[in-house]
């Protein structure tokens, strides 16, 4: 009499869950969230002369318009985006311009940057610059600088 009732309560058990495992994956496609990706798209001319507008067009979409590592496609990336505000409060309270460049054009290690999430930037800065060095040089100073600007006071 015991074994019967013992298994009638656990085939009641095992429906439930059943039925509660089938209820949680049966969910309907608007419930379920994708998992957030990154769309590559090709790069696109902008001023070699202005920082601001490099940044904007170029680093915002994963670091955020104020540098803080909270743009609009940070979620989608595996590696985090850098909270570009504290450079320099990471390194004593000196901007390392030198480091910045050198991670801009692909010369620094960095995890994310030369991943597929986050280019390197200087053979993209050169294809835009139709080769021309100067050029690079240039957008990639300029874009330093402006990271500069946004550091934490």
């Amino acid at each position: 009499m015991h074994a019967m009732k013992f298994f009638g309560v656990t085939a009641i058990l095992l429906a439930v869950v059943s039925i509660c495992a089938a209820q949680d994956t049966a969910a309907p496609a608007s419930a379920q969230k994708a998992a957030p990706t990154v769309k590559h798209v090709p790069i696109t001319q902008t001023a070699s002369n202005s920082g601001k507008e490099m940044f904007n067009n170029y680093c915002a979409v994963c670091h955020g318009r104020d540098g803080k590592g909270d743009g609009p496609a940070a979620a989608a990336l595996k590696v985090p985006p850098t909270d570009l505000t504290t450079l320099a409060q990471k390194n004593g309270g000196k901007f390392p311009s030198d480091h910045v460049s050198a991670v801009l054009h692909g010369q620094a290690p960095t995890a994310a940057h030369g991943s597929q999430d986050m280019p390197i930037w200087g053979p993209l800065f050169s294809s835009i610059s139709q080769g021309n060095q100067g050029q690079v040089q240039q957008r990639i100073a300029n874009l330093v600088d402006y990271v500069g600007s946004l550091q934490a006071k």
